[in-house]
């Protein structure tokens, strides 16, 4: 983004733009930054796009981000002069404005670490279900803050649903994948995790919560704080962890159990760090497909049974390199045919 001005700055004149609540002096600062240069009107747009997929309740209207670009600058030029008059494009807004404003948290705050790049994710709601979707896309990682503050880190190829609602009437996010979370405590409003095998709740922690559907098994690291657990199968009781505690579900043999790990590890991932603590191969094998956004295939499924240790930087060494270091524990070797992996047994 080519520009002199805070990024914060633009981005709390963009959002006050869509909001129709910036000043004449305001609107002039913007208009000049977006003219400045082609990258400035790429990121003014994908701001837009992010805006009207996550308020707009006619999902059969397409938005047309070129001409909304036009109609940007045709305004901002008739409203700089005239003193912000009320704009006569129809987007209904008393009801979008509210909405608006229970979510503009999620959508102002939502970026994407990949590398040294942003990028904006995806924040679709349902016009049915009135849901809102944040998604990170293989190999990166989504950060974003939920409307009540919470902050949520999402791993490579993890998705995270919430209602409209949250933070009003509950605190309830649908997960698939891997996410950190840091809770904003809210006594009178319990958060909860849900995930197909495992729900979490809490009232204000920090802890990381993994559950891909590929993977065989489910993790809940809990850093700091307290919270209960339970699986979907109601076979067990509620059970609790305490910091520095980990609990594995195991999909296949419905089998729960806690251990005491270094729970900050579990978490490293937000940095660009990729951490193994005797994880199942496949399991492993998952991850490093999302973070690399490779495709591997293994070819003896004994070695299904293995566990590995390992500790690697995302940035700094390249699948080749976490490979060798795989196969440095004479268990296995693998073959490398573009973005296809096959693992053997050695």
């Amino acid at each position: 983004m080519n520009s002199p001005l805070d990024k914060n700055r633009i981005d709390e004149l963009i959002t006050g733009y869509l909001a129709r609540r910036l000043q004449k002096q305001e609107l002039e600062e913007l208009h000049a930054w977006l003219i400045a240069s082609s990258e400035n009107k790429t990121y003014f747009i994908q701001m837009q796009e992010v805006w009207f997929s996550s308020i707009s309740s006619n999902h059969k209207t397409r938005f047309d981000s070129e001409k909304a670009f036009q109609r940007f600058l045709s305004r901002t030029t008739l409203q700089a002069t005239d003193d912000q008059q009320p704009a006569t494009e129809n987007l209904n807004s008393r009801n979008v404005f509210l909405s608006f404003r229970r979510m503009a948290a999620a959508v102002a705050l939502l970026f994407v670490v990949g590398g040294s790049a942003y990028w904006f994710g995806k924040n679709n709601t349902n016009s049915n279900l009135a849901d809102v979707s944040v998604e990170a896309p293989l190999g990166s990682r989504t950060k974003l803050h939920l409307p009540d503050g919470t902050l949520v880190w999402l791993n490579a190829g993890s998705t995270i649903k919430y209602s409209q609602r949250f933070g009003l009437k509950d605190r309830k996010v649908d997960l698939n994948g891997e996410g950190y979370f840091e809770v904003t405590k809210n006594k009178a409003l319990p958060f909860s995790v849900k995930t197909n095998e495992m729900t979490v709740c809490v009232l204000g922690t920090k802890f990381n919560f993994r559950n891909y559907e590929a993977d065989e098994e489910a993790r809940v690291t809990l850093i700091e704080g307290r919270v209960s657990f339970n699986n979907k199968l109601g076979d067990m009781n509620e059970q609790f962890l305490n910091p520095n505690q980990q609990v594995v579900y195991d999909k296949k043999m419905k089998s729960t159990t806690i251990s005491v790990v270094k729970a900050v590890r579990a978490s490293r991932w937000t940095q660009g760090q990729i951490f193994f603590d005797e994880e199942k191969l496949i399991d492993i094998a998952n991850e490093l497909e999302r973070c690399y956004n490779v495709k591997i295939h293994i070819a003896d499924q004994q070695l299904n049974t293995y566990r590995f240790y390992g500790n690697f930087t995302r940035t700094e060494q390249t699948i080749q390199e976490v490979m060798d270091v795989l196969a440095s524990t004479n268990r296995l070797t693998y073959k490398i045919e573009g973005k296809n992996i096959t693992l053997m047994k050695k």
